[in-house]
């Protein structure tokens, strides 16, 4: 059973000898970002299974499978078993967000997904009205806190390939949305805290969570839960 990461569009074998480090300086590169450990991830092969490890000492990584059906939060010190064909890994390091692609073949495992029916368009005059409300998952979402994250994941949402982006300021966002920052940052603690209750760790706010922390976990987690995908660029300007 082979592995192999997937950053940038350069492609890294894992060896079953050795582990496949990722980092600052490691096997795979990710970027001269101070802010990133040396060695941050590792892959390694243990009881016929693909392991991701998180070996660094302060950043969390978001692991999640391609069609959004699991999703994990790898702590420092926390490995998970790979078990599925192909997952996404992001993370943060400083003002920057980066993921890269995993994917295995001989896998023991294939996800299966059961039928659902299909959820009917929201109406244009839903999203006029900012007291209504869709469900996305578990959570339901007012049209205005859907928008928010839709800007914050803008710029993952329009590449095309795994790598790196910037999450925009919240002066940025709200620019973008046409919103003063005061509404922007209330609306922000409403979707975080929202998620919070749902069990979504990472994003309560508090005494020493700053905003730019929390936002960079729900980049993370709305992308790997596909909360938002690509179509939804359409409810921007």
């Amino acid at each position: 059973m082979g592995a192999i990461v997937d950053f940038c569009g350069e492609e890294f074998a894992a060896s079953d000898d050795a582990p496949l480090t990722i980092g600052r300086v490691a096997d795979v590169e990710i970027d001269d970002n101070p802010y990133l450990h040396r060695v941050f991830l590792q892959l390694h092969r243990e009881h016929d299974l693909w392991w991701l490890s998180n070996v660094g000492s302060t950043l969390t990584a978001t692991v999640a499978d391609k069609k959004g059906l699991f999703q994990a939060w790898l702590s420092p010190g926390a490995r998970i078993p790979l078990a599925l064909e192909a997952f996404t890994v992001w993370f943060t390091a400083g003002p920057t967000t980066y993921d890269f692609d995993i994917l295995l073949t001989d896998t023991p495992f294939v996800s299966v997904e059961t039928a659902a029916e299909p959820e009917p368009p929201v109406p244009r005059s839903a999203w006029e009205d900012s007291t209504a409300e869709t469900t996305v998952g578990r959570v339901s979402m007012t049209p205005d806190q859907k928008l928010l994250v839709v800007a914050l994941c803008e710029g993952f949402l329009t590449s095309s390939y795994a790598g790196h982006g910037q999450i925009p300021s919240s002066a940025d966002a709200a620019q973008r949305l046409g919103w003063t920052v005061t509404k922007f940052n209330r609306k922000l603690d409403n979707v975080c805290q929202k998620l919070a209750d749902a069990g979504t760790r990472g994003l309560h706010g508090g005494p020493g969570k700053l905003a730019s922390n929390r936002k960079a976990r729900l980049v993370e987690h709305a992308l790997s839960t596909r909360m938002v995908t690509e179509a939804d660029l359409a409810l921007l300007d």
